[in-house]
């Protein structure tokens, strides 16, 4: 028997949630818009996801109420987190956590920093300095000692932004017009 490919008859919340955030390359466009990425262009660089998919997943997100999207400046089309998307922060923090104790020998890939006092974050979203839970926006990412450069990110003015360390959400504004 195969496996149904959406879980829309299950009686779970987790099957529901993955309904939404379940597919490739779902969870890697919401990273990345925490990161700082709005521009459908710099997804598909950043990400080097073909654009078909980049557009089926960013068009579900917003149906689903994760992303909105905004018109920018000289016709852009933005995308940007909403309260619903901000709350999938401890999940892919998680995820994060999880992947960097598995797959990252020499550490984690990316750091997080509280802004206010530089402390580091843990999994649990808690400041090691001052022991508080911080505010998403209070989150400054930051290379991590298992960091390393990829072809991709070579010479790409987004990967060059997201690299310098900047607090979460912080849109990036480097273009390649």
């Amino acid at each position: 028997m195969p496996l149904p490919s959406t879980y829309s008859d299950q009686n779970c919340s987790l099957a529901r949630a993955l309904e939404v955030v379940g597919e490739r390359w779902t969870l890697l466009i919401v990273r990345d818009a925490f990161y700082g990425v709005h521009r459908f262009g710099d997804f598909v660089t950043q990400l080097g996801i073909p654009r078909a998919i980049l557009t089926n997943r960013l068009k579900h997100l917003v149906e689903e109420g994760v992303l909105a999207r905004e018109d920018g400046e000289r016709g852009a089309v933005l995308y940007r987190l909403t309260d619903k998307g901000e709350q999938l922060w401890p999940v892919l923090r998680a995820l994060m956590s999880w992947g960097d104790a598995h797959y990252s020998p020499a550490g984690p890939k990316r750091s997080f920093r509280h802004a206010t006092d530089e402390g580091l974050i843990d999994e649990y979203g808690r400041c090691a300095e001052c022991g508080n839970v911080v505010s998403l926006p209070e989150v400054r990412l930051e290379r991590g000692p298992g960091y390393e450069e990829t072809p991709l990110a070579a010479g790409d003015p987004i990967s060059a932004a997201i690299n310098r360390p900047r607090r979460l959400l912080e849109p990036i504004v480097a273009s390649r017009e």
